[in-house]
């Protein structure tokens, strides 16, 4: 397997990881149980799953209301967008 198949494996596993997460925060705010913390929910998107948590933020509708979430999932998404760009035009450039 070449890095790249790495990598895409990697970001399917944990954009599929952080949508269920955030499915779990939601329903334990339904229920009013445990709740995961904000920090995790945005680390998660950190590490590469900003499509897990932009489709659960839609389909849940869960941290609409909280600006960290609706502009914060996307500017993180873009700034990891760009840096990967940088990356892959520095490795293929040699």
């Amino acid at each position: 397997m070449n890095i790249i198949t790495l990598f895409l494996v990697y970001l399917t596993v944990v954009n599929i990881v952080t949508f269920i997460t955030y499915g779990v925060d939601k329903w334990q705010a339904t229920r009013e149980g445990w709740r995961i913390s904000e920090a995790t929910l945005l680390w998660l998107v950190v590490a590469g799953g900003g499509f897990g948590a932009l489709a659960a933020v839609w389909l849940f509708r869960h941290k609409t209301k909280h600006v960290k979430f609706t502009l914060g999932i996307p500017s993180i998404m873009i700034t990891e967008f760009v840096l990967a760009n940088i990356v892959l035009y520095m490795i293929t450039s040699r």
